[in-house]
């Protein structure tokens, strides 16, 4: 079974490497109560205060400005303005993430009009972003919700965990729907290191979770296909993981044909290769 994509420029595999920047919505969304709670909003807190500057450092140092994936929830865009401001100056991209990092609830589709249109009106009024693509809070994601992209004129997607590679979203009619990019938890930083009081969970070392990543990269490698970097501020930007960033950069670009890119650039590469005769 062949699985290789036509990447440009005949590279051998793409990679987009994406940041959630959820800041305290993340721990307000979860449970409303952390409002009352700065020690656990202090997470939060750092991903902006901290984090995304040290983020931004390091990918202007691998030469990486212009090629990374921001996904912003509304309420972040409002409250760390500057921050965004920092990420669109580097020329990165930034993406919808819902407004307060809303879960999806399918039985609820009045809640995902809801969270889709605050988010977008705050990202346009804060950095004026209208944002070409989006990434649901959590994973989860609906029927409904992919219609609604399709209905905003969102490109894409990075919502699901059903493939390797990009594929094109078919609604129930028949007609086209936004572009998918894959994602999976193994390529998710949270899994391995984030962790509060109520949730208490291990916090792998940074050679376990390199373990994983370079194991996933080196077999989609192989096969020619997408890799989606799935990482939030306030876990990777701690120093050891910044570190282990730097190192897992330096080690992927020992590979021949490795595209880093934004999620737009790949899915318009994946449309001119594979819809555009």
């Amino acid at each position: 079974m062949d699985m290789s994509v036509k990447w440009p420029h005949g590279a051998k595999v793409a990679v987009t490497l994406t940041f959630d920047f959820d800041a305290e919505t993340l721990w307000l969304s979860r449970d409303p109560t952390n409002a009352k709670r700065p020690g656990t909003l202090s997470q939060g807190v750092y991903g902006a205060k901290v984090a995304v500057p040290k983020i931004l450092e390091l990918l202007d140092e691998e030469g990486l400005n212009g090629k990374a994936t921001f996904f912003v929830p509304g309420w972040t865009a409002e409250k760390h303005t500057g921050r965004v401001e920092m990420i669109l100056k580097a020329g990165h991209e930034v993406g919808h993430h819902g407004y307060l990092h809303e879960w999806i609830d399918p039985d609820y589709p009045d809640k995902e009009v809801e969270a889709l249109e605050k988010g977008l009106a705050s990202l346009k009024s804060t950095v004026g972003v209208v944002p070409a693509g989006y990434r649901s809070p959590a994973g989860e994601s609906s029927d409904n919700m992919i219609r609604l992209l399709t209905k905003y004129g969102f490109l894409y997607d990075s919502s699901l965990m059903d493939d390797i590679n990009p594929y094109r979203h078919v609604l129930a009619d028949g007609s086209k729907g936004p572009i998918e990019l894959p994602w999976h938890w193994s390529l998710d930083d949270a899994v391995y290191a984030l962790f509060s009081i109520k949730n208490p969970r291990p916090i792998f070392s940074p050679q376990q979770i390199l373990d994983v990543w370079k194991a996933e990269f080196q077999e989609i490698y192989r096969w020619g296909g997408y890799f989606d970097l799935l990482m939030h501020p306030q876990v990777i930007g701690r120093p050891s993981r910044i570190a282990m960033l730097r190192e897992f950069l330096a080690w992927m670009r020992r590979f021949p044909g490795v595209w880093f890119a934004t999620c737009t650039e790949v899915a318009n590469a994946w449309i001119a290769a594979h819809e555009k005769g």
